[in-house]
């Protein structure tokens, strides 16, 4: 139930009062059997799921090298996360589940408000949302955060968890391969970055310092995931790719 406040803050510039929060049933209902059915096919380790808040917003901010890292954070996080994932993946039949399961299609190239507002919807109805802040798949070493995730966190007074991925992509994979059965996958979730309610205007200053924020406690995260797993990053992409064409 939406309580007074979340109406109130669903008022601020951008407005959310009007968005539909995204479909949830789907997403709530399947993720217990679909953890079973991802750590039946890989060796999945969480680490640090406790750095995670049980209730309230949170923007969980990861790194991505690998296309199953989105369904991962969905499916295995501690709770129930609206991932925003690029609009090319929206169409056919995996498209139909992800509007479904309440992920929310962003583009890339550009401002998107729909996606912001959509992602703030969740948010100020105290939900979890999921950011990718590099952009795009690729090596996961977090050389840049765009200000996306800082944004939606200042502007919901949201708990920003950073959340590092490795397995998730073999050394020399596409990046939109799936590593063979059985391969070791790690989620490390790093300590969390409490960020206060910013009302309009957020002015770019700000929020490229907490982006700085967010890719330090990123990399520190990394670091951390690294040496104590023994796991490294898989390295560089392919140059056919077409994530970086």
């Amino acid at each position: 139930m939406t309580t007074a406040r979340q109406s109130s803050v669903h008022l601020e510039p951008p407005r959310s009062a009007d968005v539909p929060h995204p479909a949830h049933l789907v997403l709530h209902r399947l993720r217990p059997a679909a953890g079973v059915i991802v750590r039946r096919r890989w060796d999945l380790t969480i680490r640090g799921a406790e750095h995670v808040p049980t209730e309230g917003p949170v923007v969980i901010a990861a790194n991505h090298i690998g296309f199953v890292d989105g369904p991962l954070m969905a499916i295995v996080a501690p709770r129930p996360v609206h991932v925003l994932a690029k609009h090319e993946m929206y169409h056919g039949s995996l498209g139909t589940f992800l509007n479904a399961s309440g992920q929310i299609p962003v583009e890339r190239n550009g401002p998107d408000p729909a996606a912001v507002k959509t992602a703030l919807r969740v948010l100020r109805d105290g939900g979890a949302v999921g950011v990718f802040p590099e952009g795009t798949r690729g090596t996961g070493e977090v050389d840049r955060v765009k200000p996306g995730a800082a944004y939606l966190a200042m502007a919901a007074g949201a708990t920003v968890v950073p959340l590092v991925f490795l397995g998730t992509r073999l050394p020399g994979g596409s990046t939109n391969s799936v590593p063979p059965a059985r391969s070791q996958f790690v989620m490390t979730f790093g300590e969390p970055l409490r960020v206060e309610h910013h009302r309009w205007p957020r002015r770019q200053p700000e929020t490229h310092a907490l982006s700085g924020r967010i890719r330090e406690a990123l990399l520190a995260t990394l670091d951390e995931a690294q040496q104590a797993t023994g796991m490294t990053l898989p390295g560089p992409i392919p140059a056919t790719d077409k994530e970086i064409l």
